[in-house]
């Protein structure tokens, strides 16, 4: 099909009012607001005016939907920036402007690879969804989102995350979308809509919601008959502040809520949040203090997040760890997992390692190294993959975990207790679900303020905290192994996707040839051509 002459939309403003229109219902579509039916009509207004428009005007419209989504989804880092950097509020106000111009370039690029590939011949629908999937695989965030999270509570949609991880979900909204959108388009050219089109596009949710019933059976199957454990998490909720200050009372805050969940019945494994224990320590001691400490009363195999100190020979003077620790019944230390991605210059300096003296410039930078090991932790008789605070919204990096060994059970710890009681936590929670249904293995999330959770493996929330609320939960799980497609492909899939559609931005559709009718002056039979 050849591409318009002229965009179906030709004046600017109608066409960036559009494309807020689409920012604002993405947002809304989100936890926090959660009307989450809009997700299925959130893309529309872009696809509108998207079509027939050059690159530079359509990575612009693009853009424009995305700093709305933003501007509005993180409407929480004004506060935040207010509370911890000490500036007015106009100044925090610029920076956070800044931030999700830079966060809204993810919709630019869709915007620029929807533009010139459809300006190339390509099918509008077909760039407009691998440009979709290619912009939430490969453009960089600092705050990393995906569109599936709007429908994180409809499991019926959500089981395809197995197949192709979280974007594949994603993909399923925008084919939603597009088949509204094909109707509108039609209407806006007085047309007849491409009823086919139509009605292949609104055939991939159902066809999702097929497959997603049919796998929650079988998968719930394989979990009744898997063995079982009761696991504890504890939710502290120390503030940002005390959680420095008084180290000491929130470790005991730790244990007195570890006994009331054992005094509700024997824990086969208990979960703490990300630092959980404040108080830094040397590596070196930690098999002889923890236990001495506090490790030997748990009476329990648990996991816990702690703060260790190494020694360097550099300006430093030493590096620190955010640890992931557990230890047997007997509060023997077995195993630790090192977070290793960090948050840039809360947690690290860039380049800090390779030149310390970046350190004497600017000394309020954390002196966090990143992990090495990939390795799951061994306790309770059981590998689990663990992985601390945004690491659980990376799903190639879940991934790399998981297949580093042989894991039973997934578990996050989290602080989230920077964002305040806002949207962010919810948002946070529901993009984490997704690696339940990647890995099919029960996921325990146990955060210092919220949401901490049981997400079961086909993404079920079967039970969760509320936020900055001091509380612990227990429940049964599954010990669960699985090979999904997911964790046998990985990423390649997408690799395959992001390099097509860059390359539909680029090469031009070739021409099709018309189809020649044979005249009757012409077909003469092979004997005549003979003669």
């Amino acid at each position: 099909m050849t591409p318009p002459s002229e965009p179906l939309i030709p004046r600017a403003p109608i066409a960036y009012a559009l494309a807020t229109l689409s920012g604002l219902l993405y947002f809304l579509s989100f936890p926090g607001p959660a009307l989450w039916p809009l997700a299925f009509v959130a893309l529309v207004p872009l696809m509108v005016a998207l079509r027939g428009q050059k690159p530079r005007r359509a990575a612009g419209l693009g853009w424009m939907a995305g700093f709305t989504m933003t501007m509005t989804g993180f409407y929480w880092l004004l506060g935040m920036l207010q509370a911890f950097s000490g500036f007015p509020w106009p100044l925090c106000l610029v920076l956070m402007a800044l931030l999700c111009a830079y966060q809204g370039g993810r919709f630019a690029l869709l915007g620029w690879i929807s533009g010139r590939a459809e300006q190339r011949g390509w099918p509008f629908g077909v760039v407009f969804a691998l440009g979709f999937g290619t912009s939430e695989f490969l453009y960089p965030l600092l705050f990393p989102w995906h569109f599936a999270a709007a429908i994180y509570k409809l499991p019926a949609l959500t089981q395809l995350a197995e197949v192709g991880n979280v974007v594949l979900v994603s993909l399923v909204l925008v084919a939603a979308n597009l088949a509204i959108a094909e109707l509108v388009v039609a209407r806006l050219r007085h047309v007849r809509p491409r009823w086919r089109v139509v009605a292949g596009l609104a055939a991939v949710p159902a066809l999702a919601a097929v497959y997603g019933a049919i796998r929650i059976h079988q998968v719930d199957a394989a979990v009744a008959t898997a063995p079982k454990a009761r696991v504890g998490l504890v939710q502290a909720n120390m503030g940002l502040l005390a959680k420095r200050k008084e180290k000491r009372a929130g470790l005991l805050r730790h244990l007195r809520l570890t006994k009331e969940l054992q005094n509700g019945g024997p824990l086969d494994l208990v979960v703490w949040s990300e630092t959980s224990v404040m108080s830094a320590m040397e590596e070196s001691l930690v098999p002889t203090m923890y236990p001495m400490q506090f490790t030997r009363q748990l009476q329990v195999p648990a996991i816990f997040g702690g703060v260790l100190v190494r020694p360097v020979d550099d300006t430093r003077e030493y590096v620190l760890f955010n640890s992931a620790l557990a230890t047997d019944k007997d509060g023997k230390v077995i195993g630790r997992y090192d977070k290793q991605y960090l948050l840039a210059f809360g947690e690290y300096l860039p380049l800090g390692d390779r030149f310390p003296i970046l350190y004497d410039w600017s000394p309020q930078s954390g002196k966090f190294s990143p992990g090495k090991s990939l390795e799951p932790l061994h306790v309770a008789g059981r590998q689990v993959a663990v992985f601390i605070c945004y690491e659980d919204i990376i799903p190639g990096f879940v991934n790399s975990i998981v297949g580093n060994g042989s894991p039973d059970l997934l578990v996050n710890m989290t602080n989230d207790a920077w964002f305040g009681d806002t949207t962010q936590p919810w948002i946070h929670f529901s993009l984490s679900t997704f690696r339940a249904i990647e890995h099919r293995r029960y996921f325990i999330r146990s955060t210092n303020s919220g949401v901490s959770a049981f997400v079961d493996p086909v993404g079920r929330v079967v039970s969760h905290t509320d936020t900055f609320k001091e509380q612990a939960l227990a429940h049964e799980i599954a010990w669960m192994q699985a090979k999904t497609p997911y964790e046998l492909y990985g990423d390649l899939p997408w690799w395959i996707v992001s390099a097509a559609a860059i390359g539909m931005s680029f090469i031009r559709r070739p021409a099709r040839k018309p189809k020649v009718e044979p005249s009757p002056a012409t077909d003469v039979t092979e004997g005549e051509a003979a003669s």
